[in-house]
């Protein structure tokens, strides 16, 4: 059966603003039927990289608390560290990050809890019937908490063609160990030039997979790929081996989706923001200009479907000439195909729909027609 997926454009008037469309949008994707008294609800965003103004704006987050404080929840607001150093590596950094960005207690109303714990290792192992993978490393706080409220900010992605829900489930909920994962499926390396030999990444590695003389080495039989080296680096000569291309992380990061919503399957609402589309991630330190001009927002409680929905929006409007966007301009051309033209990034849809994420058919509702 199709899903049923709701959108609301952006015009607004004095007595129904875009903050009463984010709870209308809300309420007929069922939140109530999601949420219950006392649950510890997971609010699943991303804050930005520094230097990057793409993110969700935190006054739109605060419409969503207030509906789920009203609703008897107790949200949080959280994300996962980064497998890659940036301004959101560990537990600190993300933090201060996250304020910076306006995702504070005053702003929002509501607490930052970074999950994965203090370096992005703390995770439980979830069972997965996948083609990839049997089990995911998933961080503990989306693991315990009792429902997710998931909003994606819809953009480009120059692995995955584009990032939505998916996205925000499967690399944005898994530790630093899953996203290893999703994206090599080999040992780190060392780069011998930064290398110093002082030996802090033999005391992080509880797996006494490395071994320092001249140089540190990492032993391809022991190591078991979580990651623990690349952060604890001093000098950042440990890196990640990116070997995954655009078609296999994809089918992972699927599979790593399916794990996230283990056992909330129905505990469960995604909202995307198709605004600011911007031709890549929002973990740039940098945004470029939107691809396509603002289109609205989508809601539902189907990963897959509201992704699908989303790119057919997207795709159905016309291309900005200045922006990064080379070619299919014209309204209903393949514009992540215009960006990353030797990307499929149906490949997600696909291979999400065939293990039992979601399915690419809906029915789409406007709110305002």
């Amino acid at each position: 059966m199709d899903s049923e997926i709701f959108f609301a454009d952006l015009r607004t008037r004095h007595r129904r603003t875009l903050f009463d469309k984010i709870e209308d949008l809300l309420r007929r994707a069922g939140i109530e039927r999601c949420v219950r008294t006392g649950d510890l609800v997971a609010v699943k965003l991303h804050f930005g990289e520094r230097g990057n103004a793409s993110f969700l704006r935190p006054v739109f987050v605060r419409r969503v608390v207030d509906l789920l404080k009203e609703l008897g929840a107790k949200p949080f607001l959280t994300d996962t560290n980064t497998l890659y150093r940036g301004s959101r590596t560990d537990a600190v950094s993300h933090l201060e990050t996250a304020v910076l960005h306006g995702f504070s207690y005053a702003t929002v109303v509501a607490p930052v809890v970074i999950a994965g714990g203090l370096r992005g290792n703390t995770g439980l192992k979830i069972p997965v019937s996948g083609k990839h993978f049997r089990e995911a490393s998933v961080a503990a706080e989306i693991v315990h908490a009792d429902a997710l409220v998931v909003l994606t900010h819809f953009k480009g992605h120059d692995v995955a063609g584009f990032g939505g829900a998916i996205k925000n489930l499967g690399m944005g909920c898994a530790t630093r160990e899953g996203k290893l994962a999703q994206h090599s499926d080999v040992s780190p390396k060392v780069k011998a030039k930064r290398c110093v030999a002082c030996g802090e990444c033999v005391k992080w590695c509880a797996h006494a997979a490395i071994t320092v003389d001249e140089k540190a080495r990492i032993h391809p039989d022991r190591c078991v790929g979580c990651g623990e080296c690349i952060l604890t680096c001093p000098t950042g000569a440990i890196q990640i081996r990116w070997t995954e291309g655009p078609l296999t992380m994809q089918e992972k990061m699927a599979e790593y989706a399916l794990a996230a919503l283990h056992g909330k399957q129905d505990r469960a609402v995604f909202l995307n923001f198709l605004t600011q589309v911007s031709p890549a991630c929002d973990c740039h330190g940098h945004n470029d200009a939107a691809i396509v001009p603002d289109v609205g927002l989508t809601a539902g409680r189907d990963p897959v479907a509201i992704d699908q929905a989303s790119v057919d929006l997207v795709n159905a409007c016309p291309g900005r000439e200045d922006s990064a966007l080379r070619s299919n301009r014209e309204p209903g051309g393949d514009k992540f195909r215009g960006v990353y033209p030797q990307i499929d990034w149906s490949v997600q849809l696909a291979h999400a729909e065939r293990i039992g994420l979601g399915t690419r058919g809906y029915r789409l509702t406007r709110l305002d027609s």
